[in-house]
């Protein structure tokens, strides 16, 4: 009997068309649980489109995504996080005239009372205390009573982080998590993406080599829209292709 663990997310022969232009192309990979992945590949390598798709925001042309083994191709958006899996987009998705623990205490709310319109003074301290574990996740505590919109940009990154740790997610989507931040911002968002992934599986769409290569235990690399390589971060500095259409550029 195999003694290999099932993976948490897999795609067969993933494809998206946007009229006659083909972003992803039969794409096929497996991302095993309890790891920290990453996609990779130059500008226009179609990272962001598999995002999209596997994150639910755009269904597939072709091809089947499956979450532990069940079949959720063309699953609605919303059902997503209902099943495990969360996402926290490139651009920062907060309510900016909420106070950081408003914020979370929402995304709580949708998690835990979506239904009950009416809730006992108990439950709604049992979500505002919630709120506040989750924001001393992410290194918010004390910032609690800060407005959003006058949190500095990592901070944001981070509060939409928690939000989305609200869904209590098995699998957490990243596109571009350091996009737009300081070297300071940037080492502090990795660290708590490195301190995610010994939680639960997490999955990173980022353009910064560097970082990718010294956190991630799996890559996945993609070029103009097709599977390019995958493997561990020494397979895929010594892979030729990826040197030649990645590494090498610049």
């Amino acid at each position: 009997m195999s003694s290999a663990v099932a993976p948490i997310l897999e795609v067969e022969g993933l494809s998206k068309h946007f009229g006659r232009f083909v972003a992803l192309n039969k794409v096929t990979a497996r991302f095993q649980p309890h790891k920290l992945s990453a996609i990779i590949g130059p500008n226009g390598a179609g990272k962001s489109t598999f995002f999209n798709v596997v994150s639910g925001a755009f269904a597939p042309t072709e091809g089947r995504l499956k979450f532990k083994g069940r079949d959720i191709t063309g699953l609605a958006q919303h059902q997503f996080a209902r099943i495990g899996i969360a996402k926290s987009f490139q651009i920062t998705n907060v309510f900016k005239q909420l106070s950081a623990h408003e914020n979370v205490r929402v995304a709580v709310q949708m998690r835990h009372a979506r239904y009950e319109l009416l809730r006992p003074r108990a439950a709604m301290r049992e979500l505002s205390d919630r709120a506040s574990e989750l924001l001393a996740r992410v290194g918010l505590a004390g910032l609690r009573d800060r407005a959003a919109a006058d949190l500095a940009h990592g901070q944001q990154r981070a509060l939409e982080v928690a939000m989305a740790l609200a869904a209590e997610p098995e699998l957490l989507l990243m596109d571009e998590p350091t996009a737009g931040m300081s070297p300071e911002e940037t080492v502090v968002m990795m660290d708590l993406i490195t301190a995610l992934a010994a939680e639960r599986s997490v999955i990173i769409v980022e353009h910064k080599m560097k970082l990718v290569m010294g956190i991630c235990e799996r890559l996945l690399v993609l070029h103009h829209g097709e599977f390019l390589a995958e493997g561990t971060p020494e397979e895929i500095k010594a892979n030729a292709d990826v040197r030649r259409v990645y590494l090498g550029q610049g």
